[in-house]
């Protein structure tokens, strides 16, 4: 269903903080998260910048652009400097 090996996929892991075991991931400039238990996806962000890559470090998930990168806290569900 994922190509973790894709840039825009990444899971997070059970025991790093929030949305452990979690798949979040990037479909036209929008950050989903999909939880495999219930089988759905919920959206989390709309961005005005183009994604080049995620990945997840405790609640933050970071998205970087060629240029620049961005922190969504899903502690607080927004993107945090």
């Amino acid at each position: 269903m994922f190509d973790f090996d894709s840039p825009l996929v990444c899971k997070g892991v059970i025991g790093d903080g929030c949305g452990g075991g979690r798949v979040f991931f990037v479909e036209d400039a929008t950050l989903f998260v999909y939880d495999p238990l219930t089988q759905e996806r919920h959206f989390l962000v709309s961005v005005d910048f183009p994604i080049c890559k995620i990945s997840k470090n405790a609640c933050v998930i970071i998205l970087q652009t060629e240029e620049k990168i961005y922190k969504y806290d899903l502690s607080e569900m927004k993107i945090v400097e």
